[in-house]
């Protein structure tokens, strides 16, 4: 058994801390726009995080975590590094009835102001849960959980219109509903995940056809196009679609437009990382957002990589994902900071337009550390 949630609400207050009432697609918005900029699809996890470890917890003892935020999770990740841009951002999934379930519902739909009307809670169905501990700039997870029954399992067929859609491919598990949005005009963004199978076969993408924008990892760029350097992976994967992003972890990102032969590749910013949970979440919405605005290659690179940056600097998944607040306190920071190489502040100026005035110092606190505080009267 299936309930609607009811009507989509969102609470301008949390939305706007982290927007700002910044609408990067200003722009570009018309009469004619579909009813969302990004439409996903997904599970949804309530992740509970552990941080202020100094090592991996030791077989037969207790390790006690200085810090501990929880958050949804999942394809909420996305959707929250999306909605913290500004974009109008739609999800289907399902949710569990209990706690947890309606915990990451309010967080997402009053909290970061998503579109949920195409989500379900299903009646007697637990919410996945991840716990995830963070230490040395890593991470180990633990996660359960079951598929949602059907129809809630399953991913629709009629996606709303939307400007774009994030895909996560799989080989040899073609998904109905990124074929039809792209036949309604959207541009998919994909990224995909590591290969069990071994075969690494590009042919086996079969969604890969209707992307606009391919965005995988550099091992797995260079295992799907059997090369040896993430740059030569990225002009082969740029024959197969419009757009190939590889990143390269610390060393930044490289992209090539396989319609004009373009490329650009744009370093990576040194920080001090506390969690990568989500990071490459955020690199993904960031560049979807400087594609629909039409930003030039390098920009939208750069933008990937300057939220990415930031999001590892928290815990968590979703509660890491920056907004222009944060954005605009970086950009503060950096200005101000002794010896700052002045090209490098160039190639973010583009952004200036966009910033609103820092409401706060960096560093910001995005964590919400528990769930459910009581609230007073």
């Amino acid at each position: 058994m299936t309930t609607p949630r009811g009507e989509h609400h969102p609470h301008q207050p949390p939305r706007q801390q982290h927007t700002a009432g910044v609408d990067p697609l200003e722009a570009v918005r018309g009469p004619a726009d579909p009813e969302c900029d990004v439409f996903l699809t997904g599970t949804v996890f309530l992740d509970i995080i552990f941080t202020g470890l100094d090592a991996a917890p030791v077989r037969g003892t207790e390790t006690w975590a200085r810090g501990m935020g929880s958050s949804p999770g999942g394809v909420a990740n996305m959707a929250t590094a999306l909605a913290r841009l500004g974009l109008h951002t739609s999800l289907a999934a399902a949710f569990g009835d209990d706690h947890y379930g309606e915990y990451c519902w309010d967080a997402l739909e009053q909290g970061e102001g998503i579109d949920l009307t195409r989500s379900r809670t299903v009646a007697g169905w637990h919410s996945p849960v991840t716990v995830s501990m963070a230490y040395e700039g890593e991470r180990t997870m633990v996660s359960h959980g079951h598929a949602a029954p059907p129809p809630d399992g399953a991913r629709p067929t009629r996606p709303p219109r939307a400007r774009a859609a994030v895909a996560s491919l799989a080989p040899g598990r073609p998904e109905e509903w990124v074929a039809q949005a792209a036949r309604q005009g959207t541009m998919i963004f994909a990224d995909v995940g590591w290969d069990d199978t071994g075969r690494w076969d590009l042919a086996a993408l079969d969604d890969l056809a209707h992307c606009e924008a391919f965005l995988p990892n550099a091992e797995e760029a260079m295992r799907y196009t059997r090369t040896s350097c993430p740059r030569a992976a990225a002009h082969a994967l740029a024959e197969k679609v419009p757009l190939a992003v590889v990143t390269l972890g610390a060393e930044g990102a490289y992209a090539v437009d396989g319609r004009t032969g373009e490329s650009a590749v744009v370093p990576a910013i040194e920080v001090a990382a506390l969690d990568p949970t989500g990071a490459g979440d955020v690199f993904v919405a960031g560049f979807v957002t400087g594609t629909l605005a039409d930003w030039p290659l390098a920009d939208r690179l750069a933008f990937a990589g300057l939220t990415a940056a930031l999001s590892v600097q928290e815990f968590g998944g979703s509660l890491s994902a920056p907004g222009w607040v944060e954005i605009a306190a970086w950009w503060n920071l950096v200005q101000s900071a002794a010896g700052q190489d002045p090209a490098a502040l160039r190639r973010y100026g583009f952004l200036v337009p966009l910033l609103p005035v820092p409401l706060r110092p960096w560093p910001l606190r995005r964590a919400v550390p528990t769930i459910g505080f009581g609230r007073s009267a």
